[in-house]
């Protein structure tokens, strides 16, 4: 007991500060939503009128949730359960692997296991360390959703939810981390699920069948195959049912159990998926810095494009969607102009780059990951036996900036291509399908600001790359993509580069946001390269 409880204080420590951001984070953004809500649709008429709206316009329900009907505690647990969900689901796959894989990579897992603590002690206190962490951020949503004002009963419940799906994902991290053999891997794998299940539940909702009332859904059967979708089953503030928890829960013992028992049969560092021998001699194509790059890379690059053009692809239910709202009740029909019809743009504009808004993350994710891995060779020492070589510093760092803009581009002009094909298979003619390749061009600026200014910091501070890298974009994400969602005030919003991503308009698109951003990037750019040669590789 003395040599666990050591080994879970080890993990506290060390997790101390992200469990305090995650907490805070998931209970302010359910503060915000409860705020946002009771401001912009505080009456029943008002959530009765979008409730209609979404249930009329499958796509919405895919971003938002499950709607039960209107009131204040039901209509924010349809705005914002669905984002809490995912949100401790991605806390609890990336702490798993931390404290499993990451570790036997780091060669830590063999010197612990060597000791009287074992292999299956420092996998119990990892367990409990998720397990506590998932029980913080289940009270800080419960207890931002009392202090909201909303009924204490449905706000413990919708806390519990989301710590459920939380402790499932915890599981399925770890068993991740059974079948690859890297960190980079496993964490790839176990964030797409989450992202996996977010969409299943997506999908289910939108599948699902509308209540008499035409206010409220009955999941559909895909809904019913993701653990984010088992929470929604709760009916939080309408029903109250806790059974369904069992289901993301038991899950995440399977895992847990699965993980224990391979474990227990391998040898440290080995994976069930073992990596391929690699060849003699290397390819021609190798001899340069860039295509060495490229090839580290490759594995997540090929990730993050499948994922653009599954998004675009996505936007196929976007024709049939729309040309659905033309048809259908006058009023409905208003209300969604209304809601969306900012800027004077129109109903398919808006609806295409929504979707494509989720690219630009893709993107960016993936160009700031270029940077992420400059700083990774840095560490590990390669970096610096590299620029040894009559590469030079600036030529090698320059590579991999390069690298990160032709991988923004790849995965925007997959997702068009994958909007251009789906929308003309769905029947959709009017002008939004030949602006799909325009609205890609549109997200390039802001894109470009997660691979320059993590570039800078880079240069100026190599330790911090990868924390301010993820927090920079986390912060834009949640300000510019969720932030009207939770309430976030204006001014705030404006801070992030997706607030002023341009968008399609019947008058053209409006590039002075994406001009600005532009020469944000050039000048951040330039900054790095010229800084880079007044520092060591591995310096620091």
């Amino acid at each position: 007991m003395r040599t666990f409880l050591m080994l879970y204080r080890q993990r506290l420590r060390r997790d101390r500060w992200q469990l305090v951001s995650w907490a805070i984070g998931t209970g302010a953004m359910a503060v915000f939503a409860v705020a946002a809500v009771a401001k912009t649709y505080g009456s029943f008429t008002e959530q009765e009128d979008i409730l209609k709206v979404a249930l009329a316009t499958p796509v919405i329900l895919i971003f938002r949730g499950l709607a039960r009907g209107p009131g204040l505690g039901a209509f924010t647990f349809f705005e914002i359960y669905t984002f809490l969900a995912m949100l401790t689901g991605w806390m609890s796959t990336f702490m798993a692997v931390r404290h499993s894989r990451a570790e036997e990579e780091a060669g830590r897992s063999e010197l612990v296991s060597a000791t009287p603590a074992g292999r299956m002690l420092p996998l119990a206190a990892t367990v409990l360390h998720g397990i506590v962490a998932n029980i913080l951020a289940a009270a800080a949503i419960a207890l931002a959703f009392v202090a909201a004002g909303l009924d204490p009963a449905g706000s413990v419940l919708s806390g519990a939810a989301a710590g459920a799906v939380g402790i499932c994902f915890l599981g399925v991290g770890l068993l991740a981390g059974e079948f690859m053999s890297t960190p980079r891997g496993a964490n790839a794998v176990s964030a797409s699920l989450v992202l996996v299940a977010y969409l299943l539940r997506g999908f289910g909702d939108a599948a699902g069948t509308p209540g008499a009332d035409g206010m409220s859904m009955t999941a559909g059967w895909p809904s019913w195959i993701s653990p984010i979708g088992w929470g929604q089953q709760t009916y939080a503030f309408t029903g109250d049912r806790w059974w369904p928890l069992v289901l993301p829960l038991a899950l995440g013992a399977v895992c847990i159990a699965a993980t224990a028992l391979i474990m227990d049969r391998r040898d440290v560092g080995a994976a069930l998926l073992a990596g391929r021998s690699g060849r003699a001699d290397a390819r021609g194509i190798l001899s340069g810095s860039f295509a060495l790059a490229a090839r580290l890379q490759m594995g997540s690059i090929i990730g993050w494009c499948i994922g653009g053009l599954a998004t675009g692809l996505l936007t196929g239910g976007l024709g049939s969607a729309v040309n659905s709202i033309t048809s259908a009740n006058p009023d409905t029909t208003t209300a969604l102009r209304k809601m969306l019809e900012a800027e004077g743009a129109s109903t398919s504009q808006l609806l295409i780059s929504v979707f494509f808004l989720l690219a630009g993350v893709l993107a960016a994710a993936c160009a700031l990951q270029a940077v992420i891995r400059a700083r990774q060779e840095e560490a590990g020492g390669t970096g610096a036996w590299l620029v040894s070589q009559p590469l030079g510093r600036i030529r090698w760092f320059a590579d991999y900036l390069a690298l990160g803009t032709l991988t923004i581009v790849a995965v925007l002009l997959l997702t068009a291509l994958g909007a251009w094909v789906s929308l003309l298979a769905s029947g959709d003619t009017s002008s939004a399908v030949g602006d799909v390749w325009m609205t890609a061009i549109d997200q390039i600026p802001a894109a470009l600001v997660f691979l320059s200014l993590p570039a800078l910091v880079f240069v100026v501070w190599p330790p911090a790359t990868i924390p301010a890298a993820w927090t920079l974009l986390g912060a834009a994400v949640l300000l510019g993509v969720f932030g009207g969602l939770i309430g976030v005030d204006k001014s705030l919003q404006d801070l992030s580069p997706f607030a002023h991503t341009p968008v399609p308009g019947p008058g053209g698109t409006d590039w002075t946001g994406g001009f600005w951003m532009l020469g944000l990037s050039v000048v951040a750019v330039a900054a790095a390269l010229a800084l880079m040669r007044r520092r060591e590789v591995g310096s620091a």
